[in-house]
């Protein structure tokens, strides 16, 4: 479940891009009539108005997360904080000026900020930030939670330029799906990597005390 509502501004994202290709028109005078005063010019074309709905809805979308995780009282990562706002600044930019090219680097942006997470808490600090978001429940060397943080940090600058390759050397319908299919699939296939790695790593759990295992 979490899962799903991690991913549900990209879905959405992907979603409404694909049907409005094929309501242009009517999404287009939609925008106008209802968003023109956040466009230069207060007109939206009708070959933009895909890309400018699906930025539209990932911003409400991000917005709503914050705004249901406040609802049920449950904390807010930094990083769902820091996203909304670079969707915000981006977004905006895309809308006002009419161009793509702002929400496309979004992804590029929000990998490289988590990467350079990784890099200061999990290799510089050592603070063992992956331990404790599998649960804190894995033992391993601590020379494998450095290299796990390195990999992870040389993941995401992997992952930010190639968001840039796709995103200004193919259509953009194309990375828009890549947006969904693409970075997903190569994240889950990373995941899975290192969970590998780090089983053939694990330390044994210590033997319980006699008393202990006595209930005394």
């Amino acid at each position: 479940m979490k899962i799903f509502f991690d991913l549900l501004p990209v879905i959405l994202f992907f979603a409404s891009f694909k049907w409005a290709e094929g309501h242009k028109e009517a999404v287009s005078q939609w925008l106008t009539q209802h968003l023109g005063f956040a466009v230069s010019g207060g007109v939206v074309g009708a070959t933009e108005a895909p890309v400018l709905l699906a930025t539209v809805v990932v911003v409400i979308a991000t917005v709503l997360q914050i705004v249901t995780l406040k609802a049920l009282r449950k904390p807010v990562d930094k990083m769902l904080w820091a996203g909304l706002v670079i969707v915000v600044v981006l977004g905006g930019l895309t809308l006002w000026f009419h161009d793509e090219t702002f929400i496309k680097w979004k992804p590029t942006v929000i990998y490289w900020l988590m990467g350079t997470g990784f890099l200061v808490t999990e290799v510089i600090l050592g603070r063992k930030m992956l331990r404790q978001m599998m649960g804190g429940q894995i033992s391993a060397p601590d020379a494998v939670w450095r290299k796990l943080g390195w990999a992870w940090v040389l993941f995401f600058a992997f992952m930010g330029v190639l968001n840039l390759h796709v995103a200004f050397n193919y259509p953009l319908d194309t990375w828009v799906s890549f947006k969904m299919w693409g970075s997903l699939g190569l994240t889950l296939v990373f995941t899975l990597a290192q969970g590998l790695y780090l089983s053939k790593h694990m330390e044994a759990a210590e033997p319980a005390a006699p008393g202990n295992a006595s209930g005394q």
